[in-house]
């Protein structure tokens, strides 16, 4: 039973709403409920005819008769039944029927809420549910742009871990965590260390507690990647940073534990050695600086070294809290009587007990013998201790300057196996003294590198983007590429090589087939005469040649030999861009080949260098060549392609043929009936297979 209303006590808002009875009645998914709310509406509305009946006859019942579910109170009726139906069969109305009800759960319990509101704010006539529709996905699509807008509104600050504010940050914590470690044991064991600084020690101390304070904000704002995406909802963070044992560590350091101190005074520091289980949080900062650095060897080293010096350090303050606790003085191990004024000072306790430490754990020392168990027993750990530390020492030490001079091995080796070659071939002196300088220059000018070698593990849109950074303003001032898209300019900085020539080295002479063009980094180059002396012009950072040359342009009365002799005057850094390499970028950008093309000949014209009858002449046979040879090689492709095709072809009808046999052999067998009727299970599997 269906009902049409139009609404107009609001014209802004007159809509057309169709109500379906029956499908409103059923989204009441429990029996008893369907059954039991018909009769409860039909009693009670009787029961109201009826009292109208007799107290004002049929006028007080036809004005009753409104007061029942007519038609203009069908919203409210079935906004009651929901409403209803939700507090007596929640789990059964909560229940998902799909994936995307499950998805949108949480979506659509916020839709709902804004749907009531707004209707509400309209007016009692207008249906509270005209909005929603019986479909999850109708009303998270009708509501995307108010549950973007909510989701906005749950996003927080969020902290990067791979920002430069959370290293800043890490360094901020770093500082109170590394002073409870090296500070807190020795304000415990000497007494004097605590009782003369003591205002110092609570100022330092509480700064530090609101340092952990605002370290558990911070991490609780951290955000962490999901899929790809770093997540800013407040609540997931919270419950991710909860989950982890950082959470349990960072509550734990900062249970007060020194409001003991109102108990025993503020002589007892070591109430405080919960601080200590911060220590995760200067890992992390050693960790990310050893990334950072440019120097991570030498901060490997220095990490090593300060890890030791802290292990000492402890060393020391247990070995004098032991000796406090044995009796100063009471035998000869312990540190002596502090009633002597050579012993009495603490700078003099300090140093004497870290020296003793010292010799104890590198065990490079005499030491008096331990007389009473405990001190054999804590004599023992510090061997152990010291062994421990004494192999991590050889090992890491010998591993970090293996990696330092892991290079200059490699480049020892591939010297070594020159010289040998040069010694085999009989190489002359004066070039074997050449070559040995160029490496040497090399070496001292740190150009070793191997770029490719270097960025193989790297993919290859941050290859193409470190690339451009290093390269394209060279690029950039050839004139013929100034005014290239900028994808062609990528892909030719993809392929620039670069070059070192040595002193008296011709990059080219005149006549010679140009294959590249060159482009000045570093050095100098001179353009000389064909006696090798006379200097024309001389060539410095940022000058480029050899790029008509490598274009093949039609007409030009050089061809594409080289017109004059350069020679490099000292060491010279050049980057190298083959014919090849531009050709092959080129065939993906036909436009811009012939862009340059154009800029090529204008240059030559303007120099005087290109005859205009044959460029204007018809197509160049040598490019004509080039499209038979190319020609040539996809149609050798095509034909090994065909072959393997034809083999392929060939096997499949082989075993077609085979098939058909043992089909007619299993007509035979079985006399003249249909094959299906005797139909082998081998070839049901066969046809299974087909199929």
């Amino acid at each position: 039973m269906a009902k049409v209303s139009t609404h107009h006590s609001h014209p802004s808002l007159s809509h057309l709403t169709v109500t379906t009875k029956g499908r409103d009645l059923d989204r009441v998914e429990n029996g008893l409920g369907r059954a039991l709310l018909p009769r409860e509406e039909t009693s009670a509305a009787a029961a109201r005819r009826s009292t109208a009946m007799e107290t004002g006859g049929p006028a007080a019942a036809r004005s009753s008769s409104f007061a029942t579910p007519g038609p203009a109170s069908w919203p409210h009726l079935i906004l009651s039944l929901r409403t209803w139906a939700a507090r007596h069969f929640h789990p059964e109305d909560q229940a998902p029927d799909s994936f995307l009800e499950r998805f949108h759960e949480a979506e659509l319990k916020e839709v709902a809420s804004r749907e009531s509101n707004t209707q509400s704010s309209v007016g009692s006539q207008e249906p509270p549910d005209r909005g929603r529709s019986a479909w999850p996905l109708a009303r998270s699509n009708t509501n995307a742009s108010n549950n973007t807008e909510e989701e906005k509104k749950k996003r927080t600050l969020v902290v990067d871990p791979s920002s430069n504010v959370y290293y800043r940050w890490l360094t901020a914590i770093a500082l109170p965590v590394f002073y409870n470690w090296c500070l807190l044991v020795c304000r415990a064991c000497f007494d004097e260390l605590q009782s003369d600084y003591l205002i110092l020690w609570l100022v330092l101390d509480y700064s530090a507690d609101v340092l952990y304070g605002l370290d558990i904000l911070v991490r609780a704002r951290t955000g962490f990647l999901e899929q790809g995406l770093m997540v800013s909802d407040a609540d997931r963070l919270w419950k991710h940073y909860t989950k982890t044992w950082h959470f349990k560590l960072d509550v734990l350091s900062l249970v007060p534990t020194d409001l003991a101190y109102l108990k025993l005074g503020v002589n007892y520091p070591e109430l405080r050695f919960n601080r200590l289980l911060k220590i995760s949080r200067l890992f992390e900062f050693f960790d990310r600086t050893e990334t950072r650095t440019n120097y991570p060897n030498m901060f490997r080293i220095g990490n090593l070294v300060l890890y030791i010096l802290i292990i000492i350090h402890w060393n020391a303050c247990i070995y004098f809290a032991i000796s406090k606790f044995i009796g100063f003085g009471t035998d000869s191990w312990v540190y002596p009587n502090i009633s002597k004024p050579e012993y009495g000072r603490l700078s003099r306790k300090y140093i004497y007990s870290l020296y003793w430490s010292t010799l104890t754990l590198t065990t490079i020392g005499e030491t008096p013998p331990p007389v009473k168990d405990e001190e054999y027993l804590f004599v023992v750990v510090d061997f152990l201790v010291g062994v421990l530390i004494f192999a991590t020492i050889v090992g890491n030490v010998g591993s970090m300057i293996s990696n330092m001079n892991a290079s200059r091995a490699e480049f020892q080796a591939k010297i070594d196996s020159i010289k040998q070659y040069m010694q085999f071939r009989k190489v002359t002196k004066d070039l074997e003294t050449r070559v040995i300088r160029w490496f040497d220059y090399l070496w001292a000018n740190r150009k070793t590198v191997d770029e490719k070698e270097v960025l193989k593990n790297l993919p290859d849109k941050l290859k193409a983007e470190i690339a451009i950074n290093v390269h394209l303003d060279t690029l950039r001032k050839v004139r013929i590429f100034q005014d290239c898209e900028a994808g062609l300019l990528v892909e030719l900085v993809l392929k620039l090589r670069p070059t070192v020539f040595s002193p008296g080295d011709y990059i080219c002479k005149k006549g010679d087939i140009g294959k590249e063009m060159y482009i000045i980094k570093e050095g100098k180059l001179a353009v000389v005469a064909d006696d090798g002396v006379t200097q024309f012009v001389v060539l410095s950072d940022g000058s480029y040649f050899g790029e008509i040359s490598i274009l093949n342009i039609k007409g030009s009365k050089s061809g594409n030999r080289r017109t004059a002799n350069i020679r490099s005057i000292g060491y010279s850094d050049l980057f190298c861009l083959s014919k090849d390499d531009l050709m092959e970028a080129l065939t993906e950008y036909p436009e811009a080949k012939k862009a340059l093309e154009e800029k090529g000949r204008q240059i030559l014209m303007k120099d005087n260098l290109i005859d205009e009858d044959v460029a204007k002449a018809g197509a160049d046979p040598k490019d004509i060549e080039e499209k038979v040879e190319h020609l040539e090689s996809s149609l050798d492709t095509l034909q090994t392609r065909f072959a393997r095709l034809l083999a392929e072809y060939t096997a499949a009808q082989m075993k077609v043929k085979q098939r058909l046999s043992q089909l007619e052999r299993q007509v035979k067998t079985h006399g003249g009936g249909h094959p299906w009727d005797a139909e082998a299970p081998g070839d049901a599997d066969t046809e299974d297979k087909a199929q």
